[in-house]
């Protein structure tokens, strides 16, 4: 079966194992991907990924990141769906738990956090929200 929302796979997949209590989980690799997981590992809240090549589909090995015995990420929702697609321009772009957490955005200049938007005055398709 085709999978009609790849980024809403990897999310679920990053809830689960966190529910989970995994160490890493295993996501089908692609560059949309590895440019979400990058923006998380920036913010903190993934240990880490690799791209393991090995099999006959390249897939992310996803390091998921414990404090205390709890999941570094509490919430991990998509916003922008394949049924209804979320735009933002860089002054209205939701602020998550007073700024506590983070909004994952699709721009020209990349996938950036809210922050990083803001900052570099770009907008674009809100991707997911985290905290």
């Amino acid at each position: 079966m085709a999978l009609t929302d790849p980024l809403g796979d990897m999310l679920t997949r990053i809830r689960n194992g966190q529910r989970a209590k995994k160490d890493a989980v295993l996501s089908p690799a692609s560059k949309l991907r590895a440019n979400v997981l990058e923006v998380l590992q920036r913010e903190g809240y993934i240990r880490g990924y690799s791209e393991d090549a090995t099999g006959a589909h390249p897939q992310l090995r996803i390091e998921l990141k414990y404090f205390e015995g709890e999941p570094a990420i509490k919430h991990v929702a998509r916003v922008s769906k394949p049924g209804r697609r979320v735009y933002s321009g860089s002054k209205e772009l939701p602020v998550i738990r007073n700024g506590l957490g983070i909004t994952i955005v699709s721009t020209p200049k990349g996938v950036l956090s809210d922050a990083e938007a803001r900052a570099q005055n770009v907008g674009g398709e809100v991707l997911a929200e985290v905290f």
